[in-house]
């Protein structure tokens, strides 16, 4: 990311690198202080310091005002080569070529409270917001980017400007492996079908009922609603047919799902390319497995705070959403490498922050090293052993 962003400063000014303010930002965000605020507060802390390779009787590190002109102080083409960073991040994660990647992508509400730009008024969230797109990899969870964009529904040109640099990127690494476009019916539109279809791109996408799409299922309808009143258990089925929409320029393979329950009848719709998959597994294994994007968000936005998009400029906002992204891939990797195997392998980020990044400790500082000591009675300890191992081996590698 330092090398990415272009530095005017004179070099007899800069106190703080490039690498460093990055570093003490994003670590400070992993451990639950978003705000450039608590840099004040943080820039003394042992540990911080060392994480950007000071040591604990070194000068300080960055303060709140030189964090804030340093997130105030970015241009578009830096921001540009920032997305490719995070992009060629997840990338370079595969050790080999995978089997398949699917590619997530949601877009979702930051609300904002002042005059910052690209911010709409939205009816469906009753505020004003930012919705920027969210991009993960749908079997592992890995973020591929996010994209600050209006507090308004996508259009076909934003999906599929932001689809076609993704594929590139993929594709230029490993030209052979299957993609798969999974997302909610609001990227269900003509010119992204189109798009996908051209280059190669599979897909499962939801699709907005209608009175066409009802009357294709209303025979199973009427025997859902009949079992569930003869059984009273839930019962659901699945319908797989034929379907064209005014601006679709071919008919496409439409999967309807019918469940009858307590709360009612309900029927579902996703439209893709996929035709040798069965119904059911096509809809309960494959598009509902989107499901797990929404926790990816979560963690993005509510853990780390990645909704905190509170400057003025649309860049300022945009770089802070890639210092949360970096925040993501740094607490994903740890879950992934590090605790694999561990009970905390499948926990969540403010649970690895609280048991493993906000541990109280003792600070030795020598002239060649820093060292921490932790009480004997850690609950963690084994965790904390595990990861010191790995990080000799990694060093003499």
């Amino acid at each position: 990311m330092a090398a990415a962003i272009g530095d005017g400063r004179r070099a007899s000014h800069v106190d703080h690198s490039l690498a460093e303010l990055l570093t003490q930002r994003i670590v400070q965000i992993c451990h639950g202080y978003e705000d450039a605020n608590d840099c004040d507060r943080l820039r003394h802390d042992a540990a911080i310091k060392a994480a950007v390779e000071r040591g604990p009787l070194s000068p300080a590190l960055a303060s709140q005002p030189t964090m804030s002109r340093f997130e105030n102080s970015l241009e578009r083409r830096d921001l540009i080569r920032l997305f490719y960073v995070l992009v060629e991040s997840f990338v370079n994660s595969y050790a080999e070529a995978p089997r398949c990647i699917i590619i997530d992508m949601d877009p979702t509400a930051n609300r904002v409270y002042g005059d910052q730009q690209l911010a709409l008024f939205n009816a469906h969230y009753d505020s004003y917001c930012l919705m920027p797109f969210h991009v993960y990899e749908g079997l592992t969870g890995r973020l591929i980017t996010t994209v600050l964009r209006p507090g308004k529904t996508p259009t076909a040109e934003e999906i599929v400007a932001l689809l076609k640099r993704i594929v590139r990127r993929i594709r230029a690494r490993f030209p052979h492996v299957p993609l798969i476009f999974r997302a909610d019916s609001h990227h269900t539109k003509a010119a992204v079908l189109d798009w996908l279809e051209r280059h190669g791109v599979h897909y499962v996408l939801g699709v907005q009922a209608n009175a066409v799409l009802n009357r294709e299922v209303k025979p199973l309808v009427a025997r859902a609603s009949a079992t569930y009143r003869q059984s009273w258990k839930p019962f659901r089925g699945f319908h797989s047919f034929q379907y064209r929409s005014e601006s679709w320029s071919r008919e496409r393979r439409v999967v309807g799902r019918v469940e009858a329950t307590a709360l009612g009848t309900d029927a579902r719709f996703v439209v893709s390319d996929l035709e040798s998959v069965g119904a059911k597994v096509l809809y309960e294994t494959l598009y509902c497995a989107r499901g797990c994007a929404e926790l990816m968000i979560k963690e993005h936005k509510v853990f780390l705070k990645s909704s905190r998009t509170s400057c003025n400029t649309a860049e300022a906002n945009q770089f802070r959403l890639f210092l949360h992204s970096a925040a993501y891939v740094v607490m994903h990797g740890l879950r992934e490498t590090v605790l694999r195997g561990t009970a905390l392998a499948t926990a969540t980020f403010d649970t690895l922050r609280l048991r493993l990044l906000k541990v109280a400790a003792r600070v030795q500082a020598g002239t060649t090293f820093v060292r921490f000591h932790l009480p004997i009675s850690c609950p963690d300890r084994e965790v904390f052993a595990r990861t010191a191992g790995l990080a000799a081996a990694v060093r003499v590698t």
